[in-house]
């Protein structure tokens, strides 16, 4: 390609395209066609009727549901408690009823009602729809907590290119102070918004806030510590790990029995679902699974420790080896000049570092703006 600025506009192109694609790819994959996949829901009745009409919906529905029974209405309404079912059938000749929190997954409530809604109406009879656990009148859906996760990501991964671009002349160490106190004003926003603005946390705001500060800490270690290693590519990384694969694993608007199967097996381990159920827990369930979620932000925090460290070193590496080839080149120069009486060679070496540092700060401020363009 003859023309170089035609090459440098195509060549900072390639990011956004990619991004197109992936974004194509991960949000139209998990949220085109949500269907269950072994939602777990219960049949309330030791009798024979009842474990009949439970293999009966099993059979019916085969691999969408996992059907159990339970002894009694207030096991079913524990399960549902700590989400080990989406919704629990009470079956009766007169006025069945079906239980379901929707504070876990507004989705899957519908879900389970589509299910069980039929059957009640082939009965004849009316289906009662009992909330167990419904969310703040402030957020209805329940859904509020993902737009928070997003806007929380947003702060975080968009961060990155200031820190990791803009201040790749300070040493590690400050970055990663740095990163740890936007990671702090990050979560103030949050938690400003989860509470006094939108309500969405109507107590247990601290918590909330704590949550939040793991989560933005974690993915802020993470792009400051990839940063060294790919530079300009750390935007498109950042946006596949914190956007792409996390937004779409989060269980923020379809629970993963509702996903297929690789996102539903992020949602165990990926960190926007350790913020998200995290806060549900805190929220809407009184703690319950709340531990597994934290130490689930906690080793993303520590991975970006861990990411952190190696560039640090790499880092310190990399000057040690510049400043040697530097001496040397400096005594090779001043032996030239020495010999030749004239201090050319050196005025060419000071103009060549002065044009590489001119260029690094070019790249810098190209990454920032496409950064945070995008």
């Amino acid at each position: 390609m003859r023309s170089p600025a035609l090459r440098h506009v195509l060549t900072h192109l390639i990011t956004p395209l990619l991004m197109c694609v992936g974004m194509g790819l991960a949000y139209m994959g998990a949220f085109v066609t949500p269907e269950p996949h072994h939602l777990p829901v219960a049949v309330v009745g030791t009798t024979p009727e009842a474990k009949v009409f439970a293999q009966t919906v099993k059979d019916t529905a085969g691999e969408k549901l996992d059907v159990r029974t339970v002894a009694t209405r207030a096991d079913a309404v524990g399960l549902l408690e700590s989400r080990d079912v989406t919704g629990a059938y009470v079956p009766s000749a007169k006025a069945p009823e079906l239980l379901v929190a929707s504070a876990a997954s507004d989705m899957g409530a519908m879900a389970v009602e589509k299910v069980f809604t039929p059957l009640a109406a082939g009965q004849g009879v009316p289906l009662k729809v009992t909330d167990v656990a419904r969310p703040v009148a402030d957020d209805p859906t329940g859904q509020g907590l993902f737009f928070l996760m997003i806007a929380v990501s947003i702060g975080s991964y968009a961060s990155v290119a200031a820190l990791g671009a803009a201040g790749a002349a300070l040493p590690m160490r400050v970055r990663a102070l740095l990163a740890v106190g936007v990671s702090a004003v990050v979560s103030c926003v949050g938690a400003v918004l989860a509470g006094p603005v939108f309500h969405l946390a109507h107590h247990d705001l601290a918590g909330v806030w704590g949550m939040a500060w793991l989560y933005s800490a974690g993915i802020l270690l993470i792009g400051v510590g990839l940063h060294t290693f790919l530079k300009r590519w750390t935007t498109l990384t950042m946006m596949v790990l914190f956007v792409m694969l996390n937004f779409t694993s989060s269980g923020g608007l379809f629970r993963p029995e509702l996903q297929n199967g690789f996102f539903g097996t992020l949602h165990a381990f990926w960190n926007g679902a350790g913020f998200v159920e995290g806060v549900r827990s805190l929220l809407y369930f009184g703690n319950d699974g709340l531990g597994r979620t934290v130490w689930t932000l906690v080793v993303w925090l520590l991975a970006g420790v861990l990411v952190t460290a190696v560039a640090a070193l790499y880092e310190g590496r990399t000057r040690r080896e510049a400043a040697h080839a530097a001496a040397g080149a400096e005594a090779a120069a001043a032996s030239a000049g020495t010999e030749s009486g004239r201090t050319g060679p050196r005025h060419a070496k000071d103009e060549a570092a002065r044009e590489a540092e001119r260029e690094a700060e070019r790249e810098a401020e190209e990454e920032v703006e496409e950064s945070v363009g995008v």
